[in-house]
Formats: structure tokens, C-alpha cells, sequence
């Protein structure tokens, strides 16, 4: 390739762009000049003033104009326009108020409460994601062990590494959205790790849902970005898993399965929520706290269905 470089034969030199009836910006007249090159097609560029043509032998016009041709076919609308930005749609205020309440409930635990009716009662008996109960019916066990913990170390985990992921998505969906998505994609991990268990098998803690977190995050880049790099729309997937391999596989006590069907549920309703923002947008305050009251809602039914229809007092 040359640059405003003429010699004798000038003349049989002709401006390939003149078959589109257009100018060329530059940056356009290098960027065929390099597709030209590539094809071994003969070309230079010549400039006049802010106009720049491309030109190219007379013999070589009608293989350098197919192969601009098939260059601009194969890279129409590439790339392609970066996804419309999205304000942050919550704080991360709701999501400290749940870890606090996490916490708090927690150190309920420790104290022991009592039930009318019932006396002094085990909340771990009750609540925990006992699989021959859930295959029994007791569905609110589905949810209670969100709520529940082995131990400080097991808290302060779930607080830590949760409240990271958690926030992130209560930036990008708003808070009552998000923790709707979480207990969901809880919901559906305990139930899948239950079925595929022994009726003896427990779990306790909030790590389905830190799991679903990272599902939904996953998906939100997936979907998003879809049309960037197709070839790589698995790459927020992998980075997941990646993760869960990590963080959800240590510990002699870890219920790997919880971890895994969370964040595969995590996927699904992720998935699902965010090609409905993408038509319809990320919901507004007004819903996003009626999202938010129906969550916490369903956990409180879940514990009234767990203490046998009564409410416990410290």
C-alpha cells in the first residue's frame, strides 16, 4: 500500500470508492486499504483536503470492489453499539439492613425462643432444609434455612462475600427485585439439592442464595453484552462457576449441592429477569418496594408455617 504516490501509470489508476458515490473518511480509506492488502489486490490512497480516496488498478477493480463488498457485508453493524446506560437503579441500603437482620436473627437463635403453645422450641429442627421434610410438603423449609446458621464463622461468611454480590445486584435491579430473584433461585436450589439427597440429609444457611447472587450476575453480563464477541457469551458463565468452584466448594461441612443448584437457578431467573428489564426496564421505587415487602413477607410466612401457624417471642 502507498500513500499520494503516482508514477506513469496514473492514469489506469481509478478511485474504487467512486462505485459507492462517496468520499472516504482516514480512517475508512486505511481500513479497506488493509482489507485490499490482505487480498494481495494492489492500492494507495491519495488525500484531498479532508476527502480521501482509495485507488486501485484498472485490472484489479472488479476483485478489490467484491472483496470491500463481502468485507462490509460480513461486518455490517459491527460493531455493534455498546448497551444504553443503566443508572443505578437501588443503594445498597437495603441490602445492609438485611445482613443486619441476618445477624440479628441469628443471635435469636443463640437465646432460644419460646412458642405459645409449644414452649421452648429448636429453630434448627424447625427451620432447617431437611429433605425428607421438603419432599414431604413442608415447603417453607425451602426458605427458613436461609435465615439459619452453624456458627459465627458461617455468618460472617454468607454477611461477607454475600453482602458483595448482593449489593452489586441491588445497584443494577433494585432491592425489592433483588432479593425476590434470590429467595426464588434459594427456593428452587433447596428444593433440586433435596430430591436429588437422602430423606436424612440437612443443610442450614445462606449460601444458596449467595450462590443464585452470582448466578444473576452472571446472566445479567451474559445477556447484556450478548452482542459483543458472541463467541465469548459463555465467558460470564465460566467466570461463575470458576467462582463456586472456589468459594462453594471448602469445608468439610459444605453442602456443594446447595451451592450448585443455587447458582443454576441463579441462571435461570437471572436470565429471565433481565431480557424482561431489557423490554420493560428496571422497575420503578414504587414497585421495587412492593417486591421487597412481598419478600420479606414470604419469609415471615415461612417461619409462621415452620412454628406451627404461631408467631415466636424471644
Amino acid at each position: 500500500m502507498t500513500t499520494n504516490h503516482h508514477n506513469e501509470t496514473d492514469h489506469l489508476w481509478h478511485p474504487v470508492s467512486a462505485r459507492y458515490g462517496c468520499h472516504l473518511t482516514r480512517q475508512q480509506a486505511h481500513l479497506w486499504a488493509l482489507v485490499l492488502d490482505s487480498r494481495a489486490i494492489p492500492c494507495c490512497i491519495e488525500a484531498d483536503g479532508e476527502r480521501w480516496q482509495l485507488l486501485v488498478a484498472e485490472n484489479q477493480m472488479e476483485s478489490a470492489s467484491r472483496e470491500l463488498q463481502l468485507f462490509e457485508k460480513a461486518n455490517f453493524n459491527w460493531p455493534p453499539p455498546p448497551p444504553p446506560h443503566r443508572p443505578a437503579a437501588g443503594s445498597v441500603l437495603s441490602t445492609l439492613s438485611v445482613l443486619l437482620l441476618l445477624a440479628t436473627f441469628h443471635n435469636l437463635t443463640l437465646m432460644g425462643v419460646s412458642v405459645p403453645g409449644r414452649g421452648l422450641v429448636d429453630l434448627y429442627d424447625l427451620g432447617t432444609a431437611n429433605a425428607g421434610a421438603i419432599k414431604s410438603g413442608q415447603w417453607w423449609r425451602l426458605i427458613t434455612p436461609l435465615t439459619l446458621h452453624s456458627g459465627i464463622v458461617h455468618l460472617l461468611s454468607n454477611l461477607t462475600i454475600g453482602g458483595t454480590f448482593i449489593g452489586l445486584l441491588c445497584r443494577e435491579m433494585g432491592g425489592g427485585l433483588t432479593w425476590l430473584l434470590l429467595l426464588l433461585s434459594a427456593a428452587l436450589g433447596n428444593l433440586v439439592n433435596a430430591w436429588v439427597h437422602p430423606s436424612t440429609h440437612n443443610s442450614v444457611g445462606a449460601s444458596t442464595a449467595v450462590f443464585a447472587a452470582v448466578g444473576i450476575l452472571a446472566t445479567v453480563s451474559m445477556v447484556r453484552f450478548r452482542q459483543h464477541l458472541p463467541q465469548r457469551w459463555f465467558v460470564p458463565v465460566a467466570a461463575g462457576l470458576a467462582l463456586l468452584a472456589i468459594l462453594g466448594t471448602e469445608g468439610k461441612e459444605t453442602d456443594l449441592g446447595a451451592h450448585l443448584f443455587g447458582f443454576l437457578a441463579g441462571l435461570c431467573f437471572g436470565t429471565a429477569a433481565e431480557y424482561l428489564i431489557g423490554t420493560f426496564g428496571v422497575p420503578g421505587r414504587v414497585l421495587n418496594r412492593l417486591l421487597g415487602t412481598l419478600s420479606g413477607m414470604v419469609v415471615l410466612v415461612s417461619w409462621w408455617y415452620a412454628t406451627g401457624g404461631t408467631l415466636p417471642r424471644p
